[in-house]
């Protein structure tokens, strides 16, 4: 039975929370995972206001990370946060059978619920991704939230899907980076599916159209003014909403439109002296030093930075 209207966003918010970052995850010089780096990082956006750390998802380099590294993750970022936040794990990939295995472990490890991505590169079919969702959502017992991001993954999971995919008792979310906000509000409306904003740029007009939440990778600065703006969205206040979205603008553009996200968090993350570097793997590159000195710049003038 479809769940609707409050119960399904108090169900949503216990299963997820409403304040979501994309976590990156710390390198050392020699490539290895930086685990004290990690800790420090994940303690960072508990404290600046986030409810729910996706752990592994695309910012957190999951093309380039083992699954024995993400299991890690896992267990690494649960034991620094304990009980203060929901731990989702992006478990997707464009291999069912290996979706299914790595949501199992995530779920052994101590993840709270589990980040379905759109199969990527292969572009199926509808019926296909509907097929490829339910086996990663029967798999376990944890709440899923769909990753609807045609721009990466090659293909939109289109709304006729999303509202067959809504009566799986599992599926309870969609994190939304398809940027249709027409067919957004549909779901939303036709559905029991809670949304999430996905692309940071989108998120007062999500969260106008009835969105819960969001998961950010701007939210490693400011998530603390994201959280008074779903707050505010919650409580009928816009003009407030539309301040603190002004007030967001500038960290949102440098981490969002300039590089990839995982190279602009990071070099956000150094500027701030929460990283000690801002390495990744390859074949991604880090910032130069010019992209930092804009990152920078723009944190300053956010009042994020002291100059």
């Amino acid at each position: 039975m479809a769940i609707l209207g409050d119960q399904a966003a108090a169900t949503a918010i216990d299963a997820f929370g409403s304040v979501g970052t994309a976590m990156v995850t710390p390198f050392k010089r020699d490539g290895s995972i930086d685990y004290a780096s990690v800790e420090k990082v994940a303690n960072h956006l508990v404290e600046l206001g986030n409810d729910m750390l996706v752990v592994s998802g695309t910012t957190g380099e999951s093309p380039t990370t083992t699954d024995d590294e993400k299991v890690e993750l896992i267990r690494v970022v649960r034991g620094v946060i304990g009980k203060r936040a929901r731990i989702v794990a992006g478990t997707g990939n464009n291999v069912t059978a290996h979706t299914i295995e790595l949501s199992r472990r995530s779920a052994d490890a101590g993840a709270d619920g589990i980040l379905l991505v759109t199969p990527y590169y292969s572009k199926p079919t509808q019926p296909a991704i509907e097929a490829h969702m339910r086996a990663a959502a029967d798999s376990t017992d944890l709440p899923v939230m769909l990753y609807d991001i045609p721009g990466r993954a090659g293909a939109p999971i289109i709304t006729d899907t999303l509202l067959r995919l809504s009566d799986h008792p599992n599926i309870l979310a969609v994190k939304d980076a398809k940027g249709d906000l027409f067919a957004s509000s549909f779901v939303m409306n036709n559905s029991s599916l809670v949304y999430y904003s996905g692309e940071d740029a989108l998120n007062l007009p999500l969260l106008s159209l009835g969105a819960l939440g969001l998961v950010s990778v701007a939210g490693h600065v400011c998530s603390d003014r994201f959280a008074a703006m779903v707050a505010a969205v919650a409580n009928n206040d816009l003009n407030t909403a539309r301040t603190l979205s002004r007030d967001t603008a500038d960290v949102v553009d440098a981490l969002m439109n300039h590089m990839p996200g995982v190279i602009s968090a990071k070099a956000a993350l150094q500027a701030q002296g929460i990283l000690d570097n801002r390495d990744v793997r390859m074949p991604l590159l880090p910032a130069d030093e010019e992209q930092m000195a804009f990152v920078a710049a723009q944190l300053t003038r956010s009042g994020y930075l002291s100059e």
